[in-house]
């Protein structure tokens, strides 16, 4: 008898916060990982956990909006690894400000990162994809997509991702791939501790003010998002695609 072959994935962002919790998720469902993030030293950590954990992981540099550096990367998850037929595109860096301070470069480099290095790096995926007959996208929203102010530019990023998940769902759809997104709220990260202190608000303040308004008075977790992934990833998720599921412990339109 022989046995399946082992599913690859890529997690970008993957060094830490969300990123890493779905890398270890994933790595826990099976599958084999390639943590990307800017910095691949900055990887070594969940790849090292991973791996200790008994499963196969890759730490990968490369800068999402950069075509040349997304081309190798992939090329090389896939001489390492195996095939990538499985992508998360969790990239995203913040440049908060009110519209009128924005500055045009505060724009462009959350656009880079969001938009066009999802775009990169599935235009870069998909071809294994559809060749495999087998695939899914995961693409990271945010709940700012519905308007948050001083995020601009990051909340028309995220909005975007929401078109480009739905039409990658169509466009990709009869060959076995599908394209999911999730649109997290208020998750205690490095990033959200961040935030914190550029407005000079204590962590602590600021999660619970989060948490009272949440329906489940509580904030969230990267192990929150990483569970929504890893049903969207899974073999029985194939008949659900081009979807927006928000996980921000209440309802949302």
């Amino acid at each position: 008898m022989t046995t399946p072959q082992q599913r690859v994935a890529v997690v970008t962002g993957a060094a830490r916060g969300i990123g890493a919790g779905i890398a270890r998720r994933l790595a826990s469902d099976g599958l084999a990982v390639a943590v990307l993030d800017l910095d691949e030293s900055a990887c070594q950590g969940v790849v090292e956990q991973i791996e200790a954990d008994g499963g196969r992981a890759l730490a990968v540099g490369a800068d999402v909006s950069d075509p040349e550096q997304v081309e190798a990367a992939v090329r090389r998850v896939a001489e390492e690894l195996g095939a990538p037929t499985v992508l998360v595109n969790n990239a995203g860096i913040i440049r908060d400000n009110l519209i009128f301070k924005m500055e045009l470069s505060d724009w462009d480099s959350v656009m880079a990162v969001h938009l066009r290095g999802a775009f990169l790096m599935t235009k870069a995926c998909q071809g294994y994809m559809t060749q495999a007959k087998f695939g899914r996208v995961v693409n990271l929203s945010s709940t700012s997509a519905q308007g948050n102010r001083g995020q601009v530019n990051y909340s028309a990023a995220k909005a975007g991702l929401q078109g480009f998940t739905k039409t990658l769902a169509i466009e990709l759809g009869k060959f076995g791939v599908t394209a999911n997104a999730i649109a997290p709220g208020f998750i205690e990260t490095e990033m959200t501790a961040e935030t914190a202190a550029r407005i000079g608000m204590d962590f602590e303040d600021l999660k619970k003010a989060a948490a009272s308004q949440a329906a489940v008075a509580r904030t969230g977790r990267p192990e929150d998002i990483a569970h929504a992934a890893s049903f969207f990833v899974s073999e029985g998720a194939g008949f659900t695609t081009g979807q927006v599921l928000y996980v921000a412990g209440g309802p949302c339109d």
